[in-house]
């Protein structure tokens, strides 16, 4: 495929795949979130720094049961924030309680600009393929994410199982994840 194909086909698969995740029943996607939440607890249990999280979006995970267990741990989280839409994600320190303020796409970001560099970031995903490649909604936040931060956090892809796919057609810029964890247990680059 040609770059302009994968676009294309990547444009269409991401359609395809978010109308799924926003099809399940709000009751079956707590289900499953619940297993997802274990396996993200095992993946990050015992692991020191900051944990880099997301705002639930468009019937994605909902990670505020993670946030509330590693803060409860005594862990720093952070959410991200577009500051440059042609840059990296910034990550700000966030616990539940601090004022928030909608960021691009309405999604709340921390309002105070605390800095911090994950050791560990969760990334929602639209898609994903064995080689923990991950489709997300296009905008390559978090590759060039992943490409600018010193260190480079542990990357853990988060969805549903039904979100894989065969391949993306990895591009050049695309990083792939570490570990992707879904309801269906954990894999690992």
């Amino acid at each position: 495929m040609t770059p302009a194909e994968v676009k294309a086909w990547r444009r269409a698969e991401r359609e395809r795949l978010l109308a799924l995740r926003q099809d399940l029943p709000p009751a079956e996607r707590r289900r499953r979130g619940e297993r997802i939440a274990t396996g993200l607890r095992e993946a990050l249990d015992g692991m020191a720094g900051a944990l880099g999280v997301y705002w639930p979006f468009r019937a994605e995970f909902d990670p505020r049961g993670i946030v509330d267990w590693a803060v409860a741990s005594g862990r720093t989280v952070a959410l991200p924030v577009v500051v440059d839409k042609k840059g990296p994600l910034e990550y700000r320190v966030w616990k539940p309680g601090d004022p928030l303020v909608d960021g691009v796409w309405n999604i709340p970001v921390p309002e105070r600009r605390q800095i911090v560099v994950p050791a560990a970031v969760l990334a929602p995903l639209v898609g994903f393929d064995r080689q923990c490649y991950r489709l997300g909604y296009g905008g390559g936040y978090f590759d060039r994410t992943l490409a600018a931060l010193v260190p480079r956090p542990l990357a853990i892809g988060v969805g549903f199982a039904f979100q894989q796919i065969e391949t993306i057609h990895p591009q050049p810029f695309d990083i792939p994840m570490d570990l992707i964890v879904t309801e269906a247990g954990t894999l690992r680059r």
